[in-house]
């Protein structure tokens, strides 16, 4: 959960009781209910898959079609025939999720979406194996076909309202370290979709202070369904 390791142990005495803190009093909002899967829209076959955490899953907001899976399925079936399929868990880790991964059925892909990092974070995996894991994800989804996998930039933690300080200084910073870790990796197919600070207003949270509210969902499927256009 915290940088390097003089940091960590100076700091530990009030770190690790503000970290209990804020999981005894972190509202647990639950995954929102909708569909998972399906087919929708007119126009060439697109088949996606979006994976990942609770962002993924949708945590934040009261249904899957406010959500970041329904919001892009949603923009992108205006052009595309969309098979698409939502694959994510709230606290995965990308270990977590890449031991899911070659468990699934996956078919062919053509466009993957990764929110993952988050929970890295707050479980102290170090940037290298970060890479690694994040690599291992990547390489299993172009054998399956993806010519885009967009992987979502880590959120500015430390301006999370549910997060004290210094809490939320460790975080964001060794969130930023994750992220440069996507950024150096963006390399054709594998594209980073930054994280714009501007959309992380406090009033845009959901109530938890932690997750995407709904106009921060709508706005990351908006930029991707973009980018993906762009490349499809």
């Amino acid at each position: 959960m915290l940088t390097s390791f003089p940091v960590r142990l100076a700091l530990s005495p009030v770190l690790l009781p503000q970290a209990v803190a804020v999981r005894l009093r972190a509202l647990a909002l639950p995954e929102p209910p909708g569909p998972r899967q399906g087919v929708t829209g007119q126009g060439p076959v697109l088949r996606l898959l979006v994976l990942g955490d609770s962002s993924a899953a949708g945590v934040g907001v009261g249904a899957q079609d406010e959500a970041l899976a329904g919001r892009l399925v949603a923009d992108l079936a205006r052009d595309f025939t969309v098979h698409w399929r939502l694959e994510a868990r709230t606290g995965a880790t990308s270990a977590q999720t890449l031991e899911r991964l070659v468990q699934l059925d996956l078919g062919r892909i053509d466009v993957a979406v990764t929110a993952l990092g988050v929970n890295d974070v707050t479980h102290q995996v170090s940037p290298a194996r970060f890479r690694d894991q994040q690599r291992a994800i990547a390489a299993y989804l172009l054998r399956h076909g993806a010519q885009q996998v967009w992987r979502t930039g880590l959120p500015p933690m430390e301006r999370f309202p549910l997060l004290p300080r210094p809490l939320r200084n460790v975080l964001g910073a060794q969130a930023r370290k994750l992220d440069r870790v996507l950024e150096a990796d963006s390399i054709v197919p594998l594209h980073r979709l930054p994280f714009d600070p501007a959309q992380l207003d406090p009033a845009l949270l959901a109530r938890d202070g932690f997750h995407p509210g709904p106009a921060i969902y709508a706005e990351w499927a908006r930029k991707l369904a973009r980018e993906i256009r762009l490349r499809a």
